[in-house]
Parts: structure tokens; C-alpha cells; sequence
């Protein structure tokens, strides 16, 4: 007789996937639904159930070459093929080209009338009617609650899908189910369908907080594979959905030796040759200390090499921002001409913290810049609490780290706080810390600047006097430490 297996011995069986191709999503799932197996997809009115699954079937065409097939119980070919028209889907052509078929299941015809022990058989006739049309591999049934309203007998319906379910697993199809959330407390939908697909299970929320608008994607479960455990927000943009799996946080990034221009000498000389490159800098000060001023430096000298800087402000708009560094000898809008410099701004009730998140997220990957700017980032505390702002940007730090690129964020300290103090608490996640000042002496205000810190460099611990003219910044090297 042979010995068992050790527990934990040899290769774990491994559940195979299905990549959806919906940006994040593969990443959080692990690689994608399970393939062969039905998947349930449920969420409210408005969660964006339906235009996940339209992407599911796109992607799988444009991207895996695997053709699909959609059964909607609610809207018709053409209103579906109209309502994801705005987010790039070209649906008539994949349907010319034989690559989708798409049905609109109409309850209403007499392959569906409730008479004696009645069967789905007219359902299981589409969805294999529709299989073998196209030679799918996925299949999207859209709505299937509907079932539940037209027919009174809910054992019959139950004991149908089981055996549809069954089915489509024998067929090696990868299905999305979509349904609606229920209403009672404990169950995942309105008639109990997740006792059927027990593979995975994807739940959608739109929730609306203190008049913010945010969408969340949670993976109820995935039977047989590891996958993310979080809430995680998502956007509807104009190339589909876009889901930012932001609390998969490691310390995991490279450190780089490498340093990069600050854009002002005598403060590249304070810290023996400028900031490591892909480091966090925080630069604080109360208002009219300079902080914008130091950190346009910064972006001048990364557009001067000839490479991309992002700037997010969040008080200026672009205009203004270009029109005050010109005051003091700076030209912007030469880089932005260029397209080296992009200067992105919106008001921070535009949209929730995660949504700003978001926003960010996909204009850096798509911008791919050296350099971001974050100015000034006290302002988001207008819309979530000290805390939230803090894991916000731990999640913009850990990207951004990820990604090797070097970010500068500006914060206000309130007039009437200690300089060291900051409002949104991110100092102690910073790498480097650079403090400005307004001095008041024999009668005139003047700045100052010093590092507070700034991790695995050397750097100067003397305070310095500087001014901001026409001609620029110019730091005093001759101010003594205190």
C-alpha cells in the first residue's frame, strides 16, 4: 500500500485562470476569474455590473482571443451596444465579425411559459445555440434574478440553474452571472443564487459619502485561490473600468543611490548632490514661506533634462501657477509646451480621497513621468479625516516608490501651530523633510529654510536665510545654525 502525502508536501494544485483583462482586477483576483466556472458578479442599481461584464467579453476577444457570448435579460442588442459605445467598445464590428452574439432573453416568448414542471430548456437552447455560434469561451448571462419575478416557483428555477451551472462547467466555458444585491441582511443577493457559484463571488457597491460618489469592488470569495480581501475602489473612465488595488501596500520597493537636481544649487549642496531619485520629500511652511516656489525648481530642473514631471495642484490653476513662476524668472509653459510638464488641477471637493487616488493613478500611467508634485496636499483634509488622508498618500507613496519616481509633496502648517507640526500627520512616512519659515526681525519678515531630516543623507543641519526675487530663489550660505 502506498504512503499518503504529507500535508504540504509536493506542488499545490493550482485553480486555473481566466484573465479578464480589466485593469486591476487580474492583479487582485490573482490572474483572473476561474476559468470553466461561473463567477457571480452582484451589486445595486448603478454599481457598473453590466459594463464589467460588457468588458469581461471585450477584452477577452481584443485581448485573449477568446470569442463570447452575452444573454441580457434586461436590455436589448442594441441598448447595449449604445450604452458602452462611450467607453471605446466598437461592438458592431466584433459582431460583423462573428467574434460576440448577443441575445436579448425575452421572458414574454413561449419557450418560457410556466405551465406544469417546467424546464429552462429554452435558456439552455440560447446559451448553446450561442456557444456554438461563435465558438465561445465566455459567456455573460446578464440579469438571471429576472428569473425569480417571472416565475412563481422558485424550487423549479433553483433546481434549473443548478443544472445550467453544471452545464456550462462541462462545456469548459467561463461564465460572469450578474445579479442584483439583496435586500436582507446576510445574504449576497435577492434570492440566494450564491448558493449555486461557489467558486467566486465579486460584490459592487456605489455608496455616496457626505456627497461624495465612490465605486468599491470586493471579492466575496474565490474558492481554491488566493486573492485580495479589501474594499477597493474603481472608476468607470472613458477606456472601461479601472480598479486600483491600493491597499495591497508591501515595503517592497528599490532604494536608489542615484540623486537628482533640487533645481537650486545651494540647496543640492545642503544635501551633498540633491534628493535620491524615487525618494519621498515633504516640504511644510506657513503660507508665503515658498513652498510652490521650491518645489516649480524642482519640476524646472526635471522638465531641463529632458524628462517628464507631473504637478497635481490642488489651490492654482495651471495658468496661475505658469504666471507666478514667471514672476520670478521661471519659464513653465516652454516645458509644458513641450509636453515635459503637465500640471493637472482640481479643487479637492472635485471628488472622495480614493477617487483623487484613482485620477492620479491613471494619468501617471499614462503620463509615465521622472518626477510628481503634490501641492498642496493639507488641502484634502477638507475631505476626509487626518487619518484617512495619512493611508491615502502611504498608498501614493508606495506607488510611487514602485515605480521609481521621485515625488514632492507640499503641506501648509497652520499659523498658530508649532513648525514642525503638519495637519495631515504624513511627516514621519517621508524620506526627506524640508521645513520653511517666515522670521520675523528688526521689523521685516524674513524665510529660512532647513532639513528636518532626511534618511541615508548626508545633509546640512544649519538653518538658511533665503529670498525670492525676480532673478529667483537664492539661499544665504553664510546663516549660522541654531
Amino acid at each position: 500500500m502506498a504512503k499518503a502525502t504529507s500535508r504540504g508536501s509536493g506542488k499545490k494544485r493550482q485553480v486555473k485562470k481566466s484573465p479578464t483583462g480589466i485593469e486591476g482586477l487580474d492583479d487582485i483576483t490573482g490572474g483572473g476569474l476561474p476559468a470553466g466556472r461561473p463567477t457571480l458578479l452582484c451589486g445595486g442599481a448603478g454599481s457598473g455590473k453590466t459594463l464589467m461584464a460588457m468588458e469581461f467579453i471585450v477584452k477577452g476577444i481584443s485581448m485573449f482571443k477568446e470569442n463570447g457570448v452575452y444573454l441580457s435579460f434586461e436590455e436589448s442588442k442594441n441598448e447595449l451596444f449604445d450604452n458602452v459605445a462611450s467607453l471605446g467598445f466598437d461592438m458592431d464590428v466584433f459582431d460583423a465579425q462573428q467574434h460576440i452574439f448577443v441575445r436579448e432573453i425575452d421572458l414574454g416568448m413561449h419557450d418560457f411559459v410556466e405551465s406544469g414542471d417546467y424546464n429552462l430548456d429554452g435558456l439552455f437552447a440560447q446559451i448553446e445555440y450561442g456557444i456554438d455560434c461563435v465558438g465561445a469561451k465566455r459567456i455573460v448571462i446578464d440579469g438571471i434574478e429576472t428569473l425569480f419575478s417571472h416565475f412563481s416557483r422558485e424550487s423549479i428555477i433553483r433546481k434549473e440553474l443548478k443544472r445550467i451551472f453544471r452545464w456550462l462547467k462541462g462545456k469548459g466555458v467561463t461564465a460572469l452571472i450578474t445579479s442584483e444585491q439583496g435586500g436582507t441582511p446576510g445574504s449576497i443577493t435577492r434570492h440566494g443564487i450564491e448558493e449555486y457559484i461557489s467558486d467566486c463571488v465579486i460584490i459592487l457597491d456605489h455608496r455616496i459619502t457626505e456627497q461624495v460618489a465612490t465605486r468599491r469592488l470586493h471579492i466575496q470569495k474565490y474558492r481554491g485561490a488566493r486573492h485580495g480581501t479589501n474594499e477597493y475602489p474603481f472608476l468607470i473612465t472613458d477606456n472601461g473600468i479601472s480598479v486600483f488595488p491600493i491597499t495591497a501596500t508591501q515595503l517592497d520597493h528599490d532604494a536608489s543611490s542615484q540623486q537628482v537636481s533640487t533645481g537650486i544649487q545651494k540647496l543640492d549642496d545642503m544635501f551633498r548632490g540633491g534628493y535620491y531619485k524615487g525618494s519621498s520629500i515633504l516640504i511644510t511652511g506657513t503660507a508665503g514661506t515658498g513652498k510652490s516656489s521650491l518645489v516649480s525648481y524642482f519640476a524646472n530642473a526635471v522638465c531641463g533634462d529632458n524628462e517628464k514631471c507631473l504637478y497635481f495642484a490642488f489651490e492654482e490653476s495651471a495658468r496661475q501657477i505658469v504666471r507666478n513662476m514667471g514672476s520670478i524668472g521661471m519659464d513653465l509653459q516652454g516645458f509644458i509646451d513641450k509636453g515635459l510638464l503637465k500640471i493637472h488641477a482640481a479643487r479637492p471637493m472635485l471628488q472622495g480621497l480614493e477617487m483623487h487616488l484613482l485620477t492620479m493613478h491613471e494619468i501617471i500611467e499614462k503620463e509615465q513621468p521622472s518626477a510628481v508634485i503634490l501641492d498642496p496636499v493639507s488641502n484634502l483634509d477638507s475631505i476626509g479625516s487626518v487619518l484617512d488622508v495619512k493611508l491615502m498618500f502611504i498608498r501614493v507613496i508606495d506607488y510611487l516608490k514602485q515605480n521609481g519616481i521621485t515625488a514632492l509633496y507640499t503641506a501648509l502648517t497652520p499659523g498658530d501651530s508649532m513648525p514642525e507640526a503638519t495637519d495631515v500627520g504624513i511627516s514621519s512616512i517621508m524620506d526627506t523633510w524640508i521645513l520653511l519659515q517666515n522670521l520675523e526681525r528688526n521689523g521685516q519678515r524674513e524665510r529660512s529654510l532647513y532639513i528636518m531630516k532626511s534618511r541615508g543623507l548626508g545633509h546640512s543641519n544649519k538653518i538658511r536665510k533665503f529670498r525670492i526675487s525676480d532673478n529667483g530663489i537664492d539661499i544665504d550660505t553664510d546663516s549660522q545654525s541654531s
